[in-house]
């Protein structure tokens, strides 16, 4: 019996050729053979497989193979190589392979019937998690002793505090921009002093609280979705309640605390280094000098330019750590599920920020505080 794969051509009577396959045809015995006949140009048209004594699934594709490339019929196969063929022949083939889809107005309805539950349950579950930290606090209330203040000044830590160069440099560079393009615009009418008017009114009033609510959003809010993603995959939650400590209570309100309190802080910053920046550029390009800016500041803004700003602040805030903390609390399943949720929360919050924010405008001039 033939302990190696070999064939011979010959030559047929129709002008076709026969390629005879003798030995075993089995995965350790084909190769050397199949890189042979892939090299060269058979021109058969039979294929005999006869004298094959030994056949495998890849002998079979291999046949299988030959076969379609030449356009050449097998013949005197086994039962076996034929049973192995017709399984290998139905699976290997060029024919494209797509999963049916229904009709498009069926496919239209059944993803906008998805989205609608979806946002059902999106909102059943936000109320859920309100209530839960609505209880919290008054859990706290009535103990105060169970409030962790070190988690808290972690967060003011966090929040703000690492925040400020960032900030900081962010406001800085917005308030030139605005400044250098305002008074590129207003020189047409010969209006340049209201550059500082300009600078003034849009960073204390929209700008630099709205700014530093997308920075916290994209800083503290992912971290905050997070850490407590990791926290819920890696079943510490589950621990904490275990042990009788209320997440809500450990982790989500010193957080939602921190935001709150430290956005209306980082927003003003945010402003006051926003006006800076546009004194600096002033000063170079306009020749208005530094503390005359300043000064002027003073002069040309309203008071409640400064409350509106301060009034958003805590919202935006509020915003930010109930989306990162909602996000947070809801990862489960594996670590795709942490990113995703950071995703979410980053730009729920900023997406919420931005639709409050065109509302308080219409609310504030609507008032009079335009």
């Amino acid at each position: 019996m033939a302990t190696e794969a070999q064939h011979t051509l010959e030559q047929g009577g129709d002008g076709g050729g026969i390629l005879r396959l003798s030995g075993p045809y089995i995965l350790s015995t084909i190769g050397e053979i199949e890189g042979d006949l892939r090299e060269r140009d058979l021109g058969i048209a039979t294929i005999d497989l006869g004298e094959v004594n030994e056949i495998d699934t890849v002998g079979a594709w291999f046949a299988c193979k030959l076969a379609r490339e030449n356009s050449a019929e097998i013949v005197n196969a086994s039962e076996r190589a034929q049973r192995l063929i017709d399984a290998v022949g139905e699976i290997d083939n060029d024919s494209p392979m797509a999963a049916p889809r229904n009709a498009l107005l069926e496919r239209a309805s059944e993803a906008m019937g998805e989205k609608v539950f979806g946002a059902g349950r999106g909102t059943t579950n936000i109320i859920g998690f309100l209530g839960q930290v609505l209880i919290g606090i008054g859990a706290l209330i009535r103990h105060p002793r169970r409030f962790r203040y070190r988690a808290l000044v972690h967060q003011f830590e966090s929040v703000g505090v690492n925040s400020l160069p960032i900030i900081g440099l962010m406001s800085f560079l917005i308030g030139i921009v605005i400044a250098q393009q305002g008074a590129a615009q207003l020189r047409f009418f010969g209006a340049e002093s209201l550059t500082v008017n300009l600078v003034g009114r849009i960073t204390l009033r929209e700008l630099g609280v709205l700014m530093t609510a997308i920075m916290v959003a994209g800083r503290s809010g992912s971290a905050f979705a997070a850490q407590i993603g990791t926290m819920k995959l890696t079943e510490e939650i589950d621990a904490m309640r275990t042990i009788g400590i209320s997440p809500i209570e450990a982790l989500v309100i010193p957080r939602i605390f921190a935001c709150v309190f430290m956005i209306v802080l980082l927003g003003f910053y945010a402003s006051v280094m926003a006006i800076v920046g546009g004194a600096v550029i002033s000063d170079l390009m306009l020749g208005i000098p530094f503390w005359t800016f300043l000064m002027r500041i003073q002069e040309v803004v309203p008071t409640y330019d400064v409350w509106v700003g301060m009034i958003k602040a805590p919202v935006f805030g509020l915003i930010i750590g109930i989306a990162g903390c909602y996000q947070g609390m809801q990862v489960h399943g594996n670590s795709e599920e942490v990113g995703k949720r950071t995703t979410n929360a980053v730009v729920q919050a900023i997406f919420t920020v931005i639709v409050l924010d065109a509302f308080f405008a219409v609310f504030f001039t609507g008032v009079g505080w335009a």
